[in-house]
């Protein structure tokens, strides 16, 4: 049996790990690197394998980090099922195909400068037809339902407590007499966070594939962060600016909406529209409700009772047309826009950034963990100038970074969840974290005595 490391390893983006076992192949994640074409394109587009020879593959949940190659991988022949939960299939349907969509809409427009300076056209990595092409081949499973991916693999899927659907994987493997338990985290949630259920602590392991992210630091309690939020908008919305918030379509948004809403019900902030600028965000916000199995109690009820304030309010507006959308740059007066995607790279937020990004007024706010070399990292960084469509914009807006709002589990609770192994695990494998988070969490393990923590190169492959 073979692990073989083909993504979000030495970084967080592009997850996919393709397992060798009893003759078959299992892809566990076929997510997009993210970050600027030239960096980008030719690892998403070309595979280290043969999608044809790939038996099965099992999604841990919707984001485009983790999904968004599936269409790639199908287009170059993969043909069999794709698993995941019911929400996740669900979702990742929509997200997928909205990025097959984005990318042929900023191919489209850098075709354009490109022409203007007599160079040649650049091809999506895929379109929204190739996109279509995948919704088909996904099989829901209930969570906890053990099914069987590839012959001598059960599988079973646990809350992560990420995003809606999210699971990590628990694979019971039999090779050749010998049995193998392995467990992929996904990306892990974190613990007392509204709308989703707490994410489930691995079970005994022998093998752990294990997120990163936030190996370096514990969270903030969620309550600063709402704090820091409320204060942004509040001193923007004073000084007469609009809040421009890149933010993931699922999830995030979801969270901000709720926040905002309970902000204006208790007056803590001026009531000023709300704009939801995301196709998908209108989208995902049905797969929500139909999902009711993913919630905590308490949003389980408040759904079934018709008063959940996430879903709608009254200065919210849900902005579907481009039309609407580009109507927005032409108000002037105080406003929060929350439009997708979270790091800034493409969408309709790269319009709203550039067309807001230098009046000092407003204010970028930053909320969740930015890849290197995407337009989101260099606004974290607070470059004083940033290159949008190929020109180059000043940065004379404020820049706020909000970090406590993170799906991701902090330091503490990535500690808990491999301690959740010790005495069984043979060694833990650190993916989805850049080098200073993973090897600070690596230190901190081996202090509490889980010694065999490895961090993985690019397509390493490690045989168990």
């Amino acid at each position: 049996m073979r692990i073989n490391f083909h993504g979000a390893a030495h970084t967080v983006t592009g997850s996919q790990h393709l397992i060798e076992v009893n003759g078959s192949k299992l892809l566990l994640d076929c997510g997009l690197y993210q970050g600027r074409r030239a960096d980008t394109y030719a690892r998403n587009l070309n595979f280290h394998y043969n999608p044809r020879d790939v038996d099965a593959v099992i999604l841990s949940h919707a984001h485009i980090d983790h999904s968004g190659n599936l269409p790639n991988l199908v287009k170059q022949g993969y043909e069999r099922r794709i698993f995941a939960t019911h929400a996740t299939a669900d979702l990742a349907s929509l997200m997928i195909q909205d990025s097959g969509h984005i990318q042929e809409s900023d191919a489209e427009y850098i075709n354009k400068k490109r022409a203007q300076r007599g160079e040649p056209p650049v091809e999506p990595l895929y379109t929204k037809e190739d996109a279509e092409q995948v919704a088909g081949m996904f099989k829901g499973v209930d969570y906890a339902e053990p099914f069987e991916p590839i012959p001598g693999v059960s599988a079973r899927l646990f809350d992560a407590g990420h995003i809606l659907g999210s699971a990590g994987v628990s694979l019971e493997i039999e090779e050749k007499g010998k049995k193998i338990r392995l467990w992929f985290s996904g990306d892990i949630g974190r613990f007392k966070l509204p709308l989703l259920r707490d994410p489930v602590l691995p079970h005994e392991t022998d093998y752990m594939i294990m997120e990163s992210t936030y190996g370096d630091k514990p969270h903030r309690d969620p309550g600063h962060a709402y704090t820091e939020f409320r204060d942004v908008v509040k001193r923007t919305v004073e000084r007469g600016g609009k809040v421009i918030v890149p933010a993931f379509a699922v999830g995030r948004t979801q969270e901000l909406v709720y926040d905002l809403n309970q902000m204006m019900q208790d007056g803590d902030v001026p009531r000023v529209p709300v704009y939801v600028d995301s196709p998908l965000a209108v989208n995902a916000t049905q797969v929500f409700k139909n999902h009711l199995e993913c919630f905590d109690e308490q949003t389980r009820q408040f759904v079934l009772e018709a008063r959940h304030p996430a879903l709608d309010f009254k200065m919210l507006t849900y902005v579907k047309s481009v039309d609407e959308s580009k109507a927005l740059n032409e108000r002037k007066e105080p406003m929060i826009i929350i439009s997708a995607s979270g790091m800034a790279e493409t969408g309709r937020i790269v319009h709203h950034i550039r067309n807001n990004i230098e009046n000092p007024r407003n204010t970028i706010c930053i909320v969740s963990w930015q890849a290197p070399n995407t337009m989101g990292r260099r606004l974290a960084d607070r470059e004083p100038q940033v290159r949008i469509f190929g020109e180059v914009y000043k940065r004379k807006c404020d820049i706020a970074t909000i970090g406590g709002l993170s799906g991701h589990a902090g330091q503490d609770l990535l500690v808990k969840y491999a301690m959740g192994v010790k005495g069984t695990v043979k060694e833990i494998f650190l993916v989805h974290g850049e080098e200073k988070q993973a090897m600070t969490l690596k230190g901190l393990l081996n202090e509490r005595k889980l010694n065999h923590v490895h961090y993985p190169d690019l397509h390493e492959s490690v045989k168990l």
